[in-house]
């Protein structure tokens, strides 16, 4: 391709062709870069001066902000966004910003721009998390919070949660991150241990939500497979509940959400608990890892 651009401006034998890259407009090029990807206009701003110009023009990141932007920009401290270029305000909103005493996170994904976010174990309701013979808290670098429940053994398992965000109009995927086993590093390398995992494949565990429009979803699942070749332990799996239709930013929606093994006949346990997330559907699906 530099070859055929190059080609635009000089021949061969470096007599000039006539008009060249470097002689479009700028505006000529913002309005081209209104239908690229934000990763696609950094690479091209390398170009030349128009390019770069107009990779840096506010009407261009405008269209790649979600149109509730200052939405997010509320949960930070005002210094952090004044006076920023519209680009800029994508670059900071890229990245998590946290809120809800750091338990809950939202962002912009790169790509399209669209909202996406993560609440934390800690940002929810666990039967019996306070008792340290049936729950602990583990560090880890595995979760984008850096921490995780960790179930030793319980009779009655259950995770409620409850988020209230004005969500641009779009299509929305919840799910729990959830890992079967233990896991540590021991000289380096990532060891897994299931001494406490058990009764998960006895009944399945029933997965909810509800949303302040009236929406419902629920799905149900066995956590565990008794087959020896288990590929459900000693990985982080995405549990899918269902999706959500937004119509409009405002008013902003409340989602209640929760995971439930409330069968008192036999115990459970050897499970992490990560964290829910809420990503647009299409960006789901070509990103989801789990079942």
């Amino acid at each position: 391709m530099g070859a055929t651009l190059s080609g635009l401006e000089y021949g061969t034998n470096g007599s000039a062709m006539g008009p060249g890259l470097g002689d479009i407009p700028e505006s000529c090029v913002a309005c081209v870069f209104m239908y690229l990807t934000p990763p696609e206009i950094c690479n091209l701003a390398r170009l030349n001066r128009a390019f770069r110009g107009a990779a840096s023009s506010d009407s261009v990141w405008e269209r790649k902000l979600p149109p509730n932007y200052q939405d997010l920009l509320d949960l930070l401290p005002p210094e952090r966004y004044q006076n920023l270029s519209k680009k800029d305000i994508f670059a900071l909103l890229s990245h998590p910003v946290p809120f809800d005493h750091g338990n809950k996170e939202v962002w912009l994904d790169r790509v399209t721009g669209r909202v996406c976010m993560a609440i934390s174990a800690r940002g929810m309701a666990i039967t019996g998390i306070e008792d340290r013979r049936y729950w602990n808290w583990v560090s880890t670098e595995e979760s984008r919070f850096h921490i995780v429940a960790y179930l030793q053994q319980i009779w009655w398992f259950e995770v409620d949660g409850v988020v209230k965000f004005p969500f641009p109009a779009g299509i929305y995927t919840l799910s729990f991150r959830l890992h079967l086993g233990r896991f540590s590093k021991r000289l380096g390398r990532r060891v897994c241990t299931f001494e406490h995992t058990h009764g998960w494949d006895i009944k399945p565990v029933r997965l909810n939500f509800s949303t302040s429009d009236g929406q419902l979803a629920s799905s149900q699942c066995c956590l565990d497979d008794t087959e020896q070749d288990n590929h459900k332990r000693g990985c982080w799996i995405d549990y899918k509940v269902g999706e959500f239709i937004v119509s409009d930013s405002e008013p902003a929606t409340e989602v209640r959400f929760s995971m439930k093994q409330i069968d008192c006949t036999h115990s459970k346990g050897g499970l992490c608990v990560d964290s829910v997330f809420i990503i647009p559907t299409d960006l789901k699906k070509q990103k989801r890892r789990g079942v």
